[in-house]
């Protein structure tokens, strides 16, 4: 949100440079983000001058050039070279002096400097209008009045406008704040708390009153829930033409293109006061105006030209004919103002905030209209707000108050009461304020005190504070304008040690998540909230247990995620798309789902591998990331858990290509391999993504809970190698299994080294080239020990599996 220096103190007169004000600002809850120069001339006119041209004679050497003498207020005139063709001595003109920053039609800057041109030196420059950035005529130079003194500065002829602008980084619960009138109302507060007594001034419309009744529209509410009140007046005999210079540049320092005068009115009283409201062409509107809802699928075609299909729900602005306006968002094209409109119906309304807020959601628009109307605006301005707008268009536009205001308020909104506690604010503030000082930022903050005890304050909140309704909303108010700086704390510090198991959740998070770092993932959070037809590239993924939401952000975030899959390919296209492909990334976060015995939500840990495996070296050649490599992460994570016993089985999940789950019992704890083809190119990608998918609830429980702890051996351990022969269709796993059943006890690993299949080997079979670690912790073994040991191994594997040594 933007505001105007200049403008904010129409209401508060203050002498505070845009520094201070932007820090109090600031304490007060309103952060001001930057604090922007704006000039309504670029450049500010700077360095230009009035200057009284003396003499005009030709360039001696020049056919199209002129040699002038300039007195420009310094005692002594300057030689000026000049090329216009309407250039003549007894004018004043406007003359840019030596050292002026001037701008292009592009905006790039170029200064003035001494020079010579065809041999005779210039001492500044004579501008046109455009060079000034006062126009776009280039016809020759400007001609100014001739009253003028020389030496007089332009910025003060031509009354440019300086200003600071505040950026205000605006919460969502501040609503009373969306205007300069409500920041104003809490720059008061601040500054009364920092003991600077301030009155705050607001427009008067005491001038308001009914040229004649002439043209009057009645207005009808069908639905008072959704149009609590609805205010409006005609005004005929206006002429609509662009507005004059202060309202524009009022406009623009908010970063607002002026348009004509009416609308840049509404638009002013907007950012003034914070009511939206809206003009329409008197003649355009047919009989009543009746704020209704319409059926289903009606047709309605708005201010940008696009034909809109109508929700049953959407509160919209009709004639006896047909709509006009979606109520507080937008107008529609066929009833605005235009060139020819010569009198109005303008309109000041409190639309209800859920209704806007969907309505504005549903037809994918956002107006400053409805960006207020959907977070609440004040319900008592109503009418005040409409006589400000009648009579500045009065001022601007001409024209006659041509009927009574009419306001339709059947039920009234009624301000908030509550009681605040002394001892709860002490508790939660963590300091005791003086009662009176409390009262005293209450009532600055427009905050009724009804009764005083020993105990409390009987308060009634203005209805304007939609975010003020409980004790510790006040408190907060309270706190936010004595200062948080204001709040002592004790130099004491006091820490409590509390006995958690080592095995909670929080634990095992920062543990996993810090061994993958050291393995060179980087963790991503991605948002719960995605796109609802993600599930359709899964057949394990079901549309109805999508858990969607009732007033979505918009649509791509409509939806709970069912898998954390999705976002994590979002960001690796992402990232692939900006030349970052070689990816490790891994996330903890929730899946929801929703099904006929409720919700449910599920905690996981992702896992994604992508691209190559180490940065392009002319050491190491480069080696791209593969299935085996995630199995090695994937395995990490179990064994950190503790988790040993475990089975492998197929993947249940079909978004992979290939894959397999690791599980305990009848619990896969992790599923992961190599993302379909049909996924990643719904994203954009074209380089594998291999996948991990930990179950975290399921490992939670699975964790070891105690650590087991052996003294290192004393004694040696021995590698043997052997080289089986064996048929495809035996795999490692069943040698692994076997071997480990064979020898409990001196076997500790098992490890294969090397897979062979081609030629010189008989059709059918493979190659395993496999070491054993043979460790006996008591003593040293012995050659007779060990060759029984392989002997053993070797007849099982012959036995077993029809294996021969190669």
């Amino acid at each position: 949100m933007k505001i105007s220096y200049n403008w904010l103190k129409q209401f508060i007169k203050t002498d505070w440079n845009s520094e201070e004000t932007a820090a109090l600002l600031t304490d007060l809850g309103l952060e001001v983000e930057m604090v922007e120069k704006y000039q309504s001339i670029k450049g500010g006119l700077e360095g230009i001058v009035v200057g009284h041209v003396l003499t005009c004679v030709p360039h001696p050497d020049a056919d199209r050039l002129k040699l002038t003498t300039v007195d420009i207020g310094t005692g002594t005139p300057i030689q000026v070279v000049c090329g216009a063709t309407n250039v003549d001595a007894g004018q004043n003109v406007p003359v840019a002096t030596i050292g002026t920053v001037l701008y292009d039609k592009e905006g790039t800057a170029f200064t003035i400097k001494k020079g010579k041109i065809r041999g005779q030196e210039s001492h500044g420059m004579i501008c046109a209008e455009d060079e000034l950035g006062l126009g776009e005529s280039h016809d020759g130079i400007m001609i100014l009045d001739a009253a003028l003194v020389p030496g007089t500065k332009a910025a003060e002829v031509f009354k440019v406008e300086n200003d600071e602008v505040f950026e205000i980084g605006l919460t969502p619960n501040r609503a009373d704040a969306m205007s300069h009138l409500g920041t104003a109302r809490d720059l008061r507060a601040g500054l009364l708390q920092s003991g600077i007594n301030v009155e705050l001034i607001t427009p008067s419309v005491s001038n308001f009153r009914i040229d004649m009744r002439t043209l009057k529209i009645d207005t009808v509410i069908e639905d008072t829930q959704l149009a609590p009140r609805y205010c409006g007046v005609t005004i005929s005999g206006i002429t609509v033409k662009p507005s004059p210079q202060w309202l524009q540049d009022r406009l623009k320092a908010i970063g607002l293109n002026p348009k004509n005068n009416i609308v840049d009115v509404t638009n002013y009283v907007l950012h003034e006061l914070g009511q939206p409201l809206h003009a329409f062409d008197a003649a355009k509107v047919n009989g009543k105006i009746i704020v209704k809802t319409l059926e289903a699928g009606t047709k309605f075609t708005t201010l940008d030209d696009v034909e809109r299909t109508l929700h049953e729900e959407d509160l919209m602005i009709c004639d006896e004919k047909g709509p006009l306006c979606i109520a507080g968002v937008f107008g529609g094209k066929n009833s605005g103002v235009s060139e020819h409109t010569n009198a109005i119906f303008l309109e000041s309304a409190y639309f209800n905030p859920v209704s806007i807020r969907k309505t504005a959601k549903r037809h994918q628009l956002s107006s400053d209209a409805s960006f207020r109307f959907e977070r609440g605006i004040d319900p008592t301005i109503t009418a005040y707000a409409l006589k400000r707008a009648a009579l500045l268009i009065q001022e601007v536009a001409g024209g006659e108050i041509t009927s009574d205001v009419s306001d339709v308020y059947q039920k009234k909104i009624e301000d908030f009461a509550v009681f605040l506690n002394f001892c709860n604010v002490k508790k939660i503030i963590g300091q005791e304020i003086p009662k009176d000082t409390i009262k005293q930022i209450l009532v600055s903050l427009d905050i009724k005190v009804n009764s005083v005890s020993e105990t409390g304050l009987g308060l009634t909140i203005p209805s304007y504070r939609v975010d003020v309704q409980r004790e510790i909303d006040v408190i907060e108010e309270i706190l936010r304008v004595y200062g948080y700086n204001n709040i002592s704390f004790s130099k004491k510090f006091n820490a409590t040690v509390a006995n958690s198991p080592r095995n909670e959740d929080y634990k095992l998070q920062n543990i996993i998540a810090t061994q993958l770092n050291s393995q060179g993932f980087h963790e991503m959070m991605a948002n719960s909230l995605t796109t609802a037809s993600y599930v359709q590239l899964s057949d394990t993924l079901k549309e109805e247990h999508n858990v969607t939401m009732l007033n979505p952000l918009s649509n791509d975030l409509a939806t709970m995620r069912q898998s954390l899959l999705f976002s994590g390919l979002e960001a690796i296209s992402y990232n692939i798309n900006r030349k970052n492909s070689d990816l490790k990334l891994f996330e903890f976060g929730k899946t929801y789902h929703k099904f006929l015995s409720g919700f449910e939500e599920h905690k996981h840990l992702s896992a994604f591998i992508t691209g190559n495996r180490n940065q392009e070296s002319w050491t190491n050649a480069q080696k791209p990331t593969d299935f085996f490599l995630l199995k090695g992460y994937v395995d990490a994570v179990l064994a950190r858990f503790g988790i040993q016993k475990t089975q492998n089985s197929p993947v249940t999940s079909d978004v992979f290509s290939e894959g397999i789950a690791i599980g305990t019992g009848h619990n896969a704890l992790v599923e992961f391999g190599l993302v379909k083809k049909s996924i990643l190119k719904h994203f954009g990608i074209k380089q594998e993504v291999y996948y991990a998918d930990f179950n975290w609830d399921i490992l939670l429980k699975a964790a070891a809970s105690k650590i087991k702890f052996t003294d290192i051996p004393k004694y040696p351990e021995v590698r043997r190698d052997l080289a089986l022969l064996v048929d495809q269709s035996v795999n490692y796993d069943a040698i692994f299994a076997l071997a480990k059943q064979t020898e409990k006890n001196l076997l500790k690993d098992i490890n294969l080294f090397d897979v062979y299949e081609g030629n010189n080997l008989p059709e059918g079979k493979k190659s395993y080239a496999l070491s054993f670690t043979i460790q006996d912790t008591s003593k040293t073994l012995t050659d007779a020990q060990i060759d029984k040991i392989m002997g053993k191994l070797q007849k099982v594997f012959e036995t077993e599996l029809g294996a021969t040594l190669r």
